[in-house]
């Protein structure tokens, strides 16, 4: 629907064309309440503020009649369930009991971004799908998310349920004070308190009016502020302490450094080898064929032993070019996955190596990438330091991790930072938030231990 209006040409005094406005465009039509002035902006800001003083209200209480008993229900049968653990009962009970205690927690961070706009990120640690009901248990007791959120029920059953109630209240109270000033008075206790008004005629009953009047005035401000600060108080309670968040920020800046110092040192390592190695060759191998062109006619005898050599140069070179893209990243380990690239590097050793596989899928890339080079330096230590006729390499999934034992049985003695290349395995896996374990007693075994935190597809 359009409306047409003729605007005067003040200039000339002439009358334009008929200028035509949408509707939709936000002018007000001909006779709406809009056309007029009875209804401002400031009336639909009340009218919205209201609104919100009524929503804010009904929602507080639903969450505040529902929140009471699932807050002390989840509280105590999580207590009861910690409590069985020393009698094996709470083995069993404690993953779904913790599982059913996230998933009420979840639901109260959708509705505090839904009704709040306060956003509460879950920040649980992974558990193995494929885990023992032991490691499961204590799996999630070691997770600081847990605690919190069992303090958080403690405090959602206590101060949660106050500020949660509080909206109703400040809806209902002034309510109670227009029914005293109406005559409900005359029924009620002689005196009644009403706050800090003791009522006990008509007069009295007016100035609880009054005073509900007044709480109402600053319900209709305060409503809505009390219900976002128990949305906020939830998310204080739940959310990561800053101490975590800056020990996390400090391991990772670690790694960071770390990962940086390792990639550069490669680097190095890559433009050492082909500067010496197949670079090397590669030039004699032009001057071989240079001395070739010459003595061609020349010498024909001395020009075959000349191409022979550099056959064997070109062999030599492509062979040293093979290892140095073996030692990027394997061939094997990009085909065929790490099971098969650790046989493979099994093969190449001078000592007899049994490596068992179970890994149900492939890890990323670059986890198996860490892995296989982790594998690859310790499998180097023990033949080189740890005089062992014998190597056991397994590599299986655990707990939500790919965790890698390698065991030899030499002379021991191996430690982490004692010039072993331990120390840059560590640092490889610290990259992944892995870790890396040694049990070396002198005279042997030696075992080490290496767990990556993943995900296998």
């Amino acid at each position: 629907m359009t409306t047409e209006r003729m605007s005067t040409d003040r200039t000339s005094g002439g009358t334009t064309t008929p200028d035509t406005t949408s509707a939709e465009a936000g002018s007000p039509e001909a006779g709406s309440p809009e056309a007029g002035s009875g209804v401002t902006k400031r009336g639909g800001g009340r009218e919205r503020r209201t609104k919100g003083l009524l929503k804010g209200a009904l929602r507080g209480l639903g969450l505040a009649l529902v929140s009471l008993p699932l807050s002390v229900f989840a509280f105590t049968l999580t207590l009861m369930s910690i409590a069985l653990i020393p009698a094996g009962v709470g083995i069993i009970t404690t993953p779904y009991v913790l599982n059913g205690a996230r998933t009420y927690a979840n639901w109260r961070r959708v509705l505090a971004a839904e009704w709040g706009g306060v956003r509460i990120p879950p920040a649980y640690r992974p558990v193995p799908k494929d885990a023992n009901p032991w490691a499961r248990t204590f799996g999630m007791l070691r997770d600081p998310a847990t605690w919190r959120e069992l303090l958080w029920l403690l405090v959602d059953m206590t101060a949660g349920f106050v500020t949660a109630l509080l909206p109703a209240m400040l809806l209902l109270y002034p309510l109670e004070g227009f029914a005293l000033a109406a005559g409900l008075w005359r029924v009620v206790p002689d005196p009644y308190w009403y706050g800090f008004v003791p009522v006990s005629d008509q007069m009295t009953a007016i100035g609880a009016g009054t005073l509900g009047v007044g709480l109402l005035f600053f319900a209709h401000f305060l409503s809505p502020g009390v219900l976002t600060a128990h949305y906020r108080l939830t998310r204080a309670v739940l959310s990561p302490s800053q101490g975590e968040l800056e020990e996390r920020v400090r391991v990772l800046t670690e790694t960071r450094r770390d990962a940086v110092d390792t990639s550069a040192a490669e680097l190095r390592r890559i433009e050492r080898d082909l500067h010496d190695g197949a670079q090397a060759r590669l030039v004699a191998m032009g001057m071989d064929l240079g001395t070739i062109e010459v003595l061609l006619d020349k010498d024909p005898e001395k020009a075959r032993e000349l191409i022979a050599k550099a056959r064997k140069s070109s062999v030599e070179a492509l062979s040293e070019l093979r290892e140095l893209v073996r030692g990027i990243h394997p061939p094997v380990l990009a085909e065929r996955g790490l099971g098969d690239a650790v046989r493979a590097l099994a093969l190449r050793l001078p000592v007899a190596t049994e490596v068992s596989v179970d890994l149900p899928g492939r890890a990323e890339a670059p986890v198996e990438s860490a892995a296989y080079f982790a594998v690859s330096e310790v499998l180097t230590n023990a033949v080189k330091h740890a005089e062992a006729d014998r190597i056991w390499v397994d590599l299986h999934r655990a707990e939500g991790c790919l965790r890698v034992s390698v065991t030899d049985n030499g002379k021991g003695g191996a430690a982490i930072g004692a010039g072993s290349g331990l120390a840059g395995v560590e640092r490889r896996l610290g990259t992944f938030d892995g870790v890396l374990a040694v049990s070396s007693p002198v005279g042997g075994p030696t075992m080490v231990t290496m767990e990556i935190p993943c995900e296998l597809s």
